[in-house]
């Protein structure tokens, strides 16, 4: 058992460094981290210290930055090219075990795993500290997703509620060595300073958005009729002609008002 237990771990690091793509043109790191903004105040976390061509930079901007390595192997030559540097502690372990910092405000930018890029998502912006901002490199796919491109998704809407999101850098597949079979993009979370719902209300929106994807919004055994649908959002000035799977996040917002307050009169 031990034994299978050891294979598992060593697959896993093995997967996680044969996912990682990387970026090492000077010219490149350091244009993508200066759409940052990093002051020297600052503390960044990384994710996947790599061969540390992204960490140097970081290194150079912010105060301090905080880079995490599952393999050992290249935590060792990170160590050496940056053995100039005071600002830099180095994690040899796996980020989805990595403490998150507990207080003290902190901002994320990092080339990710791709194949781990839901979980890491769902890591950093559910905890109980999550960061002012991430710069995530991610699979152009994964990124429509989270933004709800081309239609939102429950993920997106949930997302929506505590962060803003944008597409800020996209790149060529040259760009990447070992280079990607996927467009890739630099993506901008940046949390929002008062989320669109309470911590009460965001539980309720997570099972209305979840009754509408599973029925649609206005189907059988859906949350609204098609005549309450259309009456909240004329009331709102926001009608139009819509379907379910092309309606804005700006309108879940306003038919979740409308379903709270039909609850509301039901009680």
């Amino acid at each position: 058992m031990q034994k299978d237990r050891r294979q598992k771990d060593y697959d896993y690091v093995k997967q996680v460094s044969d996912s990682q793509n990387f970026l090492t043109s000077r010219k490149l790191i350091q244009r993508i981290v200066g759409l940052a903004g990093l002051q020297r105040e600052d503390t960044v976390l990384e994710i996947g210290t790599g061969k540390g061509h992204l960490t140097e930079e970081l290194c150079r901007k912010a105060g301090k930055v905080c880079s995490v390595e599952i393999d050992s192997r290249l935590v060792e030559n990170a160590k050496k090219r940056l053995s100039n540097y005071d600002n830099v502690e180095l994690t040899a372990g796996d980020f989805m075990k990595y403490r998150l910092p507990e207080k003290g405000a902190y901002q994320v930018f990092a080339n990710i795993p791709f194949f781990l890029t839901t979980q890491i998502v769902e890591k950093l912006t559910q905890g109980m500290n999550p960061p002012a901002n991430m710069w995530l490199v991610m699979e152009k796919g994964a990124a429509k997703r989270f933004l709800g491109l081309p239609k939102e998704t429950q993920k997106s809407l949930e997302l929506k509620v505590r962060w803003k999101m944008k597409m800020v850098y996209h790149f060529r597949r040259e760009d990447f060595h070992p280079k990607p079979s996927v467009d890739c993009v630099l993506v901008h979370f940046s949390r929002k300073a008062v989320p669109d719902l309470n911590g009460r209300e965001y539980t309720e929106f997570q099972r209305f958005i979840g009754q509408a994807m599973k029925y649609g919004l206005t189907g059988k055994g859906g949350p609204l009729t098609k005549r309450q649908a259309a009456t909240a959002l004329k009331k709102a000035g926001m009608y139009h002609a819509y379907e379910d799977g092309a309606t804005l996040y700006i309108q879940w917002l306003c038919l979740f008002r409308c379903y709270q307050e039909l609850r509301g009169r039901r009680r």
